[in-house]
């Protein structure tokens, strides 16, 4: 006959782990901050007033983000990636050619962020100067590597780093492109993202010629620091 000590204790709810709290401050900050980023830039200001609004305190908002704004634009950024590879994987690949994978992987991650335009202007002027550190090469490479797995992408060989190197320069100067585009709908970004998906994609013949596929194509960090002399 079982006692009591050989019952189970029931199992309480789990405990909350720090990442959650980490996860849900950050997510919290970040809603916060948008509305205002546009107007006023991704700054410290603008982060702590963006945490103070979401009754997120002063330490937990360093603890979300030890390396301070640049953090906070990283975590936007990364979750634009994010939010790509949810779109992305409600639509089926089977009959489309890799250059439509392709182009429909750029558009859709632009187009997550549609509304917040400004905001991803900013972002990348800022992630283009010197006080950004490494955190702006390892963004696009980040977003170049969600898009390619986003659309089916498998490969391990030498072809992983020439997709991603080519599409690097592509995703660049498809969003400075869009920008500044005022036409209705952004027809003029699509037009320009199909003529340049046209021009490099050629990733069966980059295998063996990549130096010669990418000479032409313009440095992506190159472009994003034109943006540093625009109008913030």
């Amino acid at each position: 006959m079982a006692t009591m000590s050989d019952v189970p204790p029931k199992a309480g709810p789990a405990k909350p782990r720090a990442d959650d709290h980490i996860a849900k401050a950050r997510a919290a900050i970040l809603a916060a901050a948008l509305p205002n980023v546009a107007f006023d830039g991704w700054t410290t200001k603008v982060m702590a007033d963006a945490a103070a609004a979401a009754g997120v305190s002063h330490g937990q908002m360093r603890l979300a983000f030890p390396g301070g704004v640049i953090d906070l634009v990283d975590c936007f950024l990364a979750d634009g990636d994010r939010r790509m590879g949810e779109a992305l994987s409600k639509r089926d690949f089977g009959a489309l050619k890799i250059r439509e994978r392709i182009t429909l992987g750029v558009r859709t991650r632009i187009e997550v962020d549609l509304k917040d335009r400004e905001a991803v202007r900013r972002a990348v002027t800022l992630l283009a100067l010197p006080l950004s550190g490494t955190t702006g090469p390892q963004a696009l490479y980040r977003t170049v590597d969600a898009i390619w797995r986003a659309v089916g992408d498998i490969s391990t060989d030498f072809n992983f780093y020439t997709k991603r190197a080519i599409l690097a320069g592509v995703y660049s100067t498809v969003l400075i492109t869009w920008f500044g585009d005022e036409s209705e709908d952004y027809a003029d970004t699509w037009a320009f993202l199909d003529a340049r998906i046209g021009d490099v994609m050629q990733i069966e013949k980059a295998k063996a010629s990549v130096k010669k596929l990418t000479a032409f194509l313009p440095d992506p960090f190159a472009l994003l620091g034109k943006l540093r002399y625009r109008k913030s």
